[in-house]
């Protein structure tokens, strides 16, 4: 029963992560420190993989490894997103880029028209 609050939670703070848009500097503090709990998480199943499933257990899922499965699904359901959102960000750079880069080649080329005439 606890893995389903879990997993529904995190796929609700998915999908505000989708919805909010914009990643921000403490959106960027929280993922890493996510990213360097699952690390050390992982570390420890390594080390104690007994461990994986007796916490597997505690919160419902009958095997370790079904229990690391979903831990993986919902890590690559927010690495998926926040790349969404980085390439939704770099395009927006990209288009702003070529609008600066067109009016100055404008620029230019109206100083050119204005010095051979």
């Amino acid at each position: 029963m606890i893995i389903k609050i879990l997993l529904v939670a995190a796929l609700a703070g998915a999908a505000a992560m989708l919805v909010r848009g914009r990643p921000s500097a403490l959106n960027l503090l929280v993922r890493r420190t996510l990213t360097l709990a699952v690390i050390a998480a992982g570390i420890g199943a390594v080390v104690f993989p007994g461990t994986v499933t007796d916490l597997a257990r505690s919160v419902g899922v009958g095997r370790g490894t079904d229990l690391v499965l979903y831990v993986l699904c919902v890590t690559f359901l927010f690495v998926t997103i926040a790349l969404y959102l980085r390439l939704g960000q770099l395009h927006d750079q990209m288009v702003e880029l070529a609008r600066r880069h067109a009016l100055l080649e404008a620029e230019v080329r109206a100083a050119r028209d204005d010095h051979t005439t």
